[in-house]
């Protein structure tokens, strides 16, 4: 995110992931290389086509849409993606292929469908492979939304890193989109956040419990945080090919470099119009506690990592169903609940605060805000449309569905009622 110094809130980089499947069958197409050569007529991971730029990491059936450069209108964002994944599909036509979205393939295996990107920075992505094995879910089989945030010094970093690690364990309440992998019912709304949170584990400090520590500066980050990537993976990286910002695998990612945050915890919904107005939510939220509108930043600091991870461990599970049964988190944000109350209610109290202060920014994501909040999250209604039927042809049925959502930008439950 290149915002040359922005300060809070004054823009916001997006991007969004989607895999490259069959258009029929929805089988893996490794063919991102070949797609960006047929168009710009050579081997390159990345295709700036002015609002929105097209990028490929790590594996070869991902195309990553973003923002090129940090954008405050978020619905003519929205309306850009949506343009740039018409015209993905256009070109993807003549490899019989498809955008699909949502932040896991069901029927994907890894071992078999993982083929890493073998051009430029190819030796960063055959490092990361000898290391972690990237022929898995956690790392192969994943699409999600990360949302960068600027800030423009450490005054404004500490606020915004604090009221992020206030939020990031809701966020799989409300934007769960991968409850099915290898053919089945995982268990979990957010399985790929399951993988997340497990996939680097033979050098823990990577992703520590995924909450960032509480560090509220570079130097403190740094610290806490960087100097301790850089003394675990040294001893497996001799030849110093990995860079510790990269390596970082926390929700949120300080890159004081750029000076901005990156949430990364956000599955891929199933089109830019959910993803953005999730994004749209989760800044008005963030504004209501940088702003201090309920609680002085000093007790937004004070919060460890070990209760945030148990509510986290709790909706990456259970997503809106979630029970949260903190009863000091709740008061945080003004919700007096005397007993465990479902993360749904509390997303919708925090939508009602957002409607509050900050009504003109909310207004246009209203609708699919509250089809999220009425119908359940994308991996809810996923589920409740198989029917508990886990067959091949049924999956593939509905994830079509699906991929037809993403390309007429339109909500999942109701695509086929609007096209009719």
């Amino acid at each position: 995110m290149n915002n040359s110094r922005l300060h809070l809130f004054q823009g916001y980089g997006i991007e969004l992931e989607y895999m490259i499947v069959h258009k029929d069958s929805l089988a893996i197409k490794p063919v991102t290389d070949e797609l960006f050569k047929k168009i710009s007529g050579k081997y390159t991971s990345e295709i700036e086509r002015g609002k929105v730029s097209w990028c490929n990491e790590l594996v070869l059936h991902v195309v990553e849409l973003k923002s090129t450069r940090p954008e405050k209108g978020l619905v003519e964002l929205a309306d850009q993606f949506s343009k740039d994944i018409r015209s993905i599909n256009k070109e993807l036509a003549s490899f019989d292929a498809r955008l699909l979205p949502t932040a896991a393939h069901p029927l994907m295996d890894p071992d078999r469908d993982t083929f890493l990107w073998p051009h430029d920075n190819n030796e960063i992505y055959e490092t990361y492979n000898r290391i972690f094995n990237c022929r898995g879910h956690g790392w192969s089989n994943l699409q999600s939304t990360h949302l960068n945030l600027p800030f423009y010094d450490d005054e404004e970093f500490a606020r915004l890193h604090a009221a992020i690690r206030i939020i990031l364990p809701l966020l799989p309440a409300i934007g769960a989109s991968s409850p099915v992998l290898s053919g089945r019912n995982t268990g979990f709304l957010d399985k790929r956040l399951d993988y997340y949170q497990k996939n680097q584990r033979i050098i823990p400090s990577l992703t520590g419990k995924v909450i960032p520590e509480r560090a509220f500066s570079k130097r403190q980050y740094h610290k806490m945080i960087y100097d301790r990537i850089i003394h675990d993976i040294t001893p497996h990286d001799p030849n110093n090919i990995l860079q510790p910002v990269w390596l970082n695998s926390r929700g949120a990612i300080a890159r004081f470099d750029r000076g901005s945050i990156e949430i990364r915890i956000l599955d891929i919904q199933e089109c830019p119009r959910a993803d953005m107005a999730i994004v749209a939510l989760i800044i008005g939220v963030l504004k209501v506690l940088v702003d201090e509108k309920l609680v002085s930043f000093h007790d937004q600091q004070a919060w460890e990592v070990d209760p945030l991870h148990q509510i986290f461990q709790k909706t990456i599970k259970d997503a809106e169903h979630a029970l949260i049964d903190n009863l000091d988190y709740m008061a945080m944000f003004g919700v007096g609940a005397h007993a465990p109350l479902k993360a749904v209610e509390v997303w919708r109290h925090l939508l009602n605060l957002v409607s509050k202060y900050y009504p003109e920014e909310i207004k246009p994501w209203l609708p699919q805000i509250n089809t999220i909040l009425e119908h359940g999250t994308l991996a809810s209604r996923i589920v409740r449309t198989l029917g508990g039927i886990y067959t091949p042809e049924n999956i593939t049925m509905v994830y079509r569905e699906l991929a037809d959502c993403l390309m007429y930008n339109e909500m999942f439950g109701l695509c086929m009622e609007e096209r009719s």
